[in-house]
């Protein structure tokens, strides 16, 4: 057991942090290893191409203006030694241009300094989410999924504004990427905007930007999301979130293909192609007056709704072994498929949460399997619960031994145990309290 711990322990995720700063550096270093991660540091892009040479990283997280060797020539160089590992510029300096040069270079997202933690560990977390997921294969038996793939295919040829719909989980982004990655826009950048996950009185900045000396606290212009994407595609993700009075400027957006920067004189033109998603019903909430009809007829011109995986029951086990593979490969595992017991119970949940759900039952079930084949039993901890043929004794036994020997080698961080097991930091400490451990919160 204590063999497999040291495993997982190597096989957590490790993010380059790239600033000559001094102070920036450290806040950057603490931000990353509270999260969870490893923090690999250096103080100028020649050290960081250096530790690139001697330690495998997940992501970057760079600063544009820094000696030797500016961000983006450090980007490009990079680049060319590690191919599409997701990138994170963080800059006190923007302007349009070098922020659409570097979104040409595949960077995933741009930080203006100031910024508060919560942006930072925000962003990071939705980019490390979105490249353990950036590859272009659906995956699907189904024969309306496929269908639903074939029509993505003859969207992604135009640039006609697509809506995708459909339960958490189920893929939005992914089909979303597919579309982007198979159209004439595919070297451009694809930007993607959680609308559900930024504030109301943010979103509008975030999008459109602002100019300096707008309102008290705007130091630096700002470049918003759609300029970022000029010439490419822009993701909105979760619009259905989006407030009545920020649908009516993107509406004009839609209509105009122009934007209006906070504080700006003049409108500024964009070449963008739009895609949105949502899990909620848009008709109803049209009709509960919490959606504008006019948006909805501009987002829907082609729309698209992705089925449930309790749609697809052929998908469900072929898509488990697919994950199945893939984290036994990052966990150093030697699974091999599942018992008979296991993918009975596999096809027999519901599956609320789809394929996301399903991803992350079959991450812990990789971490916790003792054998080639994941059973039954491996299905423990939150959102995998069941009456499984053992009693439950043993269950907590072999879930408290696991939890405790994770915090063991993690010298107690509970931030970085949930990492490894792939659950809450909520799920450690809820367990902790039902075993009557008290383990100091680090």
């Amino acid at each position: 057991m204590k063999k497999q711990v040291n495993d997982m322990k190597e096989t957590t995720k490790s993010i380059l942090v790239v600033d000559d700063d001094l102070q920036m550096r450290a806040a950057l270093n603490e931000a990353v290893v509270r999260m969870g991660y490893n923090a690999v540091l250096a103080e100028d892009p020649e050290e960081a191409l250096n530790k690139l040479k001697e330690k495998a990283v997940s992501m970057i997280v760079t600063d544009m203006k820094m000696p030797k060797m500016d961000g983006l020539d450090f980007i490009k160089t990079a680049r060319e030694k590690i191919g599409s590992l997701p990138i994170l510029v963080i800059t006190g300096h923007a302007t349009v241009e070098n922020a659409v040069e570097v979104m040409k270079e595949g960077v995933c997202d741009y930080l203006m300094k100031p910024f508060s933690f919560d942006a930072l560990t925000g962003t990071i977390e939705s980019i490390m989410s979105r490249s353990t997921h950036n590859g272009n294969e659906i995956l699907t038996k189904n024969e309306k999924m496929e269908k639903l793939v074939q029509l993505a295919q003859s969207v992604a040829l135009s640039d006609m504004t697509v809506l995708i719909t459909g339960e958490s989980g189920t893929g939005k982004e992914l089909l979303s990427r597919y579309i982007q990655k198979s159209s004439r826009r595919s070297t451009k950048p694809f930007i993607a905007v959680n609308c559900a996950a930024i504030p109301d009185n943010l979103l509008e900045s975030e999008l459109f930007g602002f100019e300096k000396g707008a309102f008290t606290g705007a130091h630096e212009k700002k470049i918003g999301k759609f300029e970022l994407a000029n010439g490419g595609t822009i993701l909105l993700d979760e619009i259905g979130e989006m407030s009545s009075t920020l649908q009516a400027k993107l509406l004009r957006v839609l209509q105009e293909k122009e934007i209006d920067k906070i504080g700006g004189k003049h409108p500024v033109p964009v070449d963008v192609r739009v895609i949105a998603t949502t899990n909620r019903d848009l008709q109803e909430e049209i009709n509960a007056g919490n959606f504008r009809e006019d948006l909805y007829f501009r987002l829907s011109v082609f729309p698209l709704q992705i089925p449930s995986l309790r749609e697809r029951p052929e998908d469900i086990q072929f898509i488990a072994e697919h994950y199945a593979n893939k984290f036994s490969l990052e966990l150093n595992k030697q699974v091999t498929g599942f018992t008979a017991d296991a993918v009975e119970f596999l096809i027999s949940r519901q599956w609320k949460g789809n394929i996301r759900e399903l991803e992350n039952a079959v991450h812990r079930a990789v971490l916790i399997a003792q054998s080639e084949r994941i059973s039954i039993d491996d299905f423990l901890l939150e959102g995998t619960e069941l009456q499984a043929p053992m009693n439950n004794g043993s269950i907590r036994n072999m879930e408290m031994d696991m939890i405790m020997k994770t915090l063991e080698d993690t010298n107690g961080n509970k931030t970085k145990a949930a990492k490894l097991l792939g659950v809450s930091v909520r799920t450690i400490r809820n367990k902790l309290n039902g075993y009557g451990k008290n383990i100091p919160t680090v």
